[in-house]
């Protein structure tokens, strides 16, 4: 590892604390790329999650997908974490802490609507970040592409019925702009761009070739990771500097729901015989959370300075330091879990 990659949590940590400052002594451009949206949709932030995920999508050659079908075990373990863990463990969270424990420190008319926040958090599986994840954790990009296009085709179908079911509404009206957008960004552009470059590369210098742009690309995706850090604590800078005992113990659920469906879905596949860099992403992809989808369907039905909108931008401002303390996890215990040869099982 470089030395950049290896002190990558100092980085974290500095970004964090640059983006607050830039944000509270600098508002007035930060602003304006917070206005930069289309359905909700942050376009700067899409613009580095495209220069964070390209990279790793140019390593996958699709004539080699049907290699995932050996990994059923670890594709049910996802959805299963995803669908039928994750969502109800977090109303229960909400209730436990935001409902009682916490409840005499915040206020009390907001109190139902963090707990909303939190479960529209959860009801979201990530759709583009989870590649930054698996790729850190040396996570098979086949199983990574495939659980996020087939969570990504569930959501379509289960994400308004859970939110509805654990909210007691009668019906959830999805921001589908924002949905269908983030899909068409996040999944679709990427996945296109790549392979008509890896494509095009190919074509001209062979696998050598692609080699060589993937070492020169590697570090623009840490980059654009940590610049993305930056530009989401600068657009909340100002309520996490006016409110930051709310915005902790509202972290606290949502930090204890990463670790825990993490750490189900990693334990579980291990339990099923299932490859490390398979577990790795699983258990990345059962923790992280769609963010842009929450924070939109917060907003539509419980309006922009609702406490439900503030939960679900309480889980967008933790979602990077907290993953990449799982993705450290993960790796750190890779000789306890297996080691791999290609996509095999080799007992550790």
């Amino acid at each position: 590892m470089s030395i950049f990659e290896r002190y990558l949590t100092a980085w974290v940590a500095l970004c964090i604390m640059a983006g607050i400052a830039l944000g509270h002594y600098f508002p007035a451009p930060f602003l304006a790329l917070g206005r930069a949206e289309l359905a909700r949709v942050n376009i700067p932030v899409a613009v580095l999650i495209w220069l964070m995920i390209i990279p790793m999508l140019l390593k996958i050659d699709f004539g080699a997908l049907h290699r995932v079908r050996r990994h059923w075990r670890g594709v049910g373990v996802t959805l299963f974490v995803n669908w039928a863990v994750k969502p109800f463990s977090m109303a229960f969270l909400g209730w436990l802490f935001i409902g009682n424990l916490f409840a005499p420190w915040l206020p009390a008319s907001q109190t139902d609507s963090y707990i909303a926040g939190l479960i529209l958090l959860a009801a979201a599986p990530c759709t583009a970040m989870v590649f930054v994840w698996s790729n850190l954790c040396r996570g098979n990009p086949y199983f990574t592409l495939s659980q996020v296009a087939l969570n990504d085709t569930i959501m379509v179908f289960a994400f308004a019925p859970i939110v509805a079911l654990l909210l007691g509404l009668t019906s959830i009206t999805v921001p589908w702009e924002t949905l269908l957008l983030s899909v068409g960004l996040y999944i679709v552009v990427p996945v296109v761009v790549s392979q008509v470059v890896r494509h095009r590369i190919f074509a001209r210098s062979g696998q050598s070739g692609l080699d060589r742009l993937l070492a020169g690309l590697g570090p623009l995706s840490l980059v654009a990771l940590l610049a993305t850090l930056v530009l989401l604590f600068a657009f909340q800078g100002d309520q996490v500097l006016e409110q930051p005992m709310v915005i902790g113990l509202i972290a606290v659920p949502i930090i204890i729901q990463v670790f825990f469906n993490s750490a189900l879905a990693y334990l579980l596949n291990r339990r099923l015989g299932e490859a490390h860099s398979v577990a790795g992403p699983s258990a990345l992809i059962g923790a992280s959370n769609f963010f842009e989808l929450a924070v939109a369907t917060a907003i539509s039905l419980f309006g922009f300075e609702s406490g439900a909108a503030l939960a679900t931008v309480v889980g967008v401002l933790i979602e990077v330091p907290v993953m990449l303390a799982v993705v450290k996890i993960v790796n750190r215990t890779q000789s306890w879990y297996s080691t791999t040869s290609g996509d095999e099982v080799i007992a550790a």
